[in-house]
């Protein structure tokens, strides 16, 4: 039986126990108003000693019902608030772990091949694939978002989590197992001016992108959503500590 089945068999309990008191009180009433009068025999005498001692212990009762039923208000006070605070941890625990979509400051960035770029015109000792997007550049930027201190990362709508995967099959790049193609958006929460900070600098990814011809757009916004991870997260090899 739960904390509120309890607690309203303990009310109808003191409902009933106080029905009983009033009418137990009223028969000792009477019965005292007829002792009154005299001629009151002794078989009556009796049994309004007996209801007495049964009024007694049924007022005992009520009140030790009385003091259960406020134990298991409290208690079910208290649970309330524990089971609201946990609900709250596994809230932020789920928008940690990217099974929730979340929304909030941040950038987009899109990466894309060069589509100007064709073998024909580059030069002999030019390489056409330093002109797009691999799967190790994507891996870059990700990682200096993580330095920025983003929150949540997700390229072309595929979450970003801490076992995501992002690799490089032939032509083809997958995320997460699955397959995404230039142009690549990657957007992420958190201080835009912090991110674009640490990635448009000299030397740095950005700028390395550019150099071999990589098409690359940044901006700040006010509010970006990036949508839950919709694997299935295999844990193999970590446990509870406890």
């Amino acid at each position: 039986m739960n904390k509120k089945n309890v607690c309203i068999t303990l009310g109808i309990m003191c409902f009933l126990l106080t029905v009983a008191i009033i009418i137990q009180f009223n028969t000792i009433k009477n019965a005292n108003m007829i002792a009154g009068q005299g001629g009151v025999s002794t078989e009556l005498k009796d049994e309004v000693l007996k209801w007495k001692e049964k009024y007694d212990q049924t007022f005992k009762e009520l009140e030790k019902s009385e003091e259960e039923l406020e134990i298991q208000r409290e208690s079910a006070s208290n649970n309330d608030l524990v089971s609201s605070e946990k609900q709250e941890e596994l809230k932020l625990a789920n928008i940690l772990l990217g099974l929730t979509q979340v929304s909030g400051r941040g950038t987009i960035i899109t990466v894309e091949d060069n589509k100007n770029v064709t073998s024909e015109t580059i030069g002999a000792l030019e390489n056409i694939s330093d002109y797009m997007v691999h799967a190790e550049d994507l891996w870059m930027i990700v990682n200096e978002l993580k330095n920025a201190r983003v929150e949540a990362i997700s390229i072309n709508d595929e979450r970003i989590i801490a076992n995501s995967s992002i690799t490089c099959e032939g032509n083809v790049i997958l995320i997460n197992g699955n397959v995404v193609s230039s142009p690549f958006v990657i957007t992420s929460i958190g201080s835009p001016e912090a991110i674009i900070g640490a990635l448009d600098r000299p030397d740095g990814i950005i700028d390395f992108l550019e150099r071999d011809g990589v098409i690359v757009n940044m901006e700040g916004k006010e509010k970006v959503t990036i949508p839950k991870y919709n694997g299935i997260i295999d844990v193999k090899y970590i446990r509870n500590a406890d």
